[in-house]
């Protein structure tokens, strides 16, 4: 329990100065990255491995492990164009999750045409080919269950191969950071939400605290949905769905379920809008870079996720 603590502290850190390399530019030139010069090095860190991972395990598809410390095996690669959908950052190579997380983008993208009236949706990072810890952003995202969808609508055309790695997302939240800018911010941004929410395999989506609030101040009808909307640092450019772990899959390590209740009081909130969080003090001596785990300190089949075909 303990260990499982300090692991999600670390995800909230990660999150908290992640959210604008989620902005970072791609590249169109994309090379290869360097071959290890001692890949079985016990103190190596796993980013190393799975980052150079460029294709997806030959297994049955399963999760491994935690959605900040696994990996996944079987994963499927959304692809980068479809009617209702795009990918960005395409030389980032994490457009990669289980199959049901690839479908729940494909019809997301056809209700967010339908009910938003959007041409349809911009999808972010996913996973790796084979999940496990990335070198660069996301604590989570590792084990196919992680999905950022951009809060600007995709546009009426097929995007350039330059405008997918170079072009950013539309700010949603106003410069005060207290809530959403209304120059941005419609209602359709909350119908694509809500769509995501009421998939039944979603767990949680993160957001950030204005735009929770926001959505908490607009939902008519049933706010249901509104208990899996949680605030979290960053995620004004974006939102980040995450699944459950599907039914029978042994080694996937669940997080308790969030509370059935809207979260939407302003006691509720209240921690996300102090001056403190919103505008945070620099640390007086910059963090030493994490290193992340090792491949022996992720769930012991990961190292099979990784040697498979």
């Amino acid at each position: 329990m303990i260990l499982r603590h300090l692991i999600f502290v670390a995800t909230l850190l990660t999150l908290a100065s992640a959210s604008a390399s989620a902005q970072d530019k791609g590249t169109v030139d994309a090379k290869p990255l360097p071959p290890l010069a001692n890949p079985s090095d016990p103190k190596l860190p796993a980013k190393e491995l799975f980052g150079r991972a460029l294709s997806a395990a030959k297994l049955p598809p399963h999760p491994v492990g935690f959605y900040a410390k696994g990996c996944v095996a079987g994963a499927e690669a959304l692809p980068i164009t479809g009617d209702t959908w795009q990918v960005m950052r395409l030389s980032r190579n994490r457009y990669w999750a289980l199959p049901d997380m690839v479908a729940l983008v494909k019809r997301l993208s056809v209700k967010a045409k339908k009910d938003a009236g959007w041409n349809g949706i911009l999808v972010g990072d996913m996973s790796q080919p084979r999940g496990g810890p990335m070198l660069t952003g996301h604590a989570s995202h590792q084990v196919g269950l992680d999905a950022d969808i951009w809060l600007t609508p995709m546009p009426n055309r097929l995007l350039s191969r330059e405008e997918r790695e170079e072009m950013s997302a539309v700010m949603m939240v106003a410069p005060d950071r207290l809530d959403v800018d209304p120059k941005v911010w419609t209602p359709t941004h909350l119908n694509v939400i809500r769509d995501a929410a009421l998939e039944p395999q979603v767990e949680r989506i993160f957001i950030n605290a204005a735009i929770k609030k926001a959505l908490c101040r607009e939902a008519k009808g049933d706010r249901s949905w509104l208990s899996k909307i949680r605030p979290m640092y960053g995620h004004d450019y974006h939102f980040h769905i995450r699944m459950k772990c599907p039914a029978g899959s042994a080694n996937c390590e669940a997080q308790a379920p969030p509370k059935e209740e809207e979260g939407c009081k302003a006691s509720d909130l209240a921690f996300w809008f102090k001056d403190s969080i919103i505008h945070p003090k620099p640390p007086e001596k910059p963090p030493e870079p994490r290193r992340g785990p090792t491949l022996a300190q992720l769930p012991a089949e990961c190292k099979q996720v990784l040697q498979a075909p």
